[in-house]
């Protein structure tokens, strides 16, 4: 699995997810999913999506820990995912 937390604890998973969440909520302003369970949700689906297509452009080898900016851009661009097929409700 490619994460920003690979070799950590599950304690450090929801740790960095939170404030990668928070972060990431704060660049993107409008209605989306709240609460602490999703910020951290959130913040850990970034590590994974980063740590995935960081892998993809060649920027990480497979197994590689992704950095605490990368989670952030990642869970921006769960956020705009996210906005963009909620607001064709």
């Amino acid at each position: 699995m490619t994460a920003y937390l690979a070799n950590h604890s599950w304690l450090g998973w929801i740790f960095v997810g939170f404030f990668a969440g928070l972060i990431a909520r704060a660049l993107t302003p409008g209605k989306g999913p709240s609460g602490c369970i999703v910020t951290v949700l959130l913040g850990v689906g970034g590590a994974i999506v980063a740590g995935y297509l960081g892998e993809q452009i060649g920027w990480y080898r497979p197994g590689q820990a992704v950095g605490f900016v990368a989670a952030v851009i990642g869970a921006v661009i769960i956020l705009l995912v996210y906005r963009l097929f909620a607001g064709r409700r």
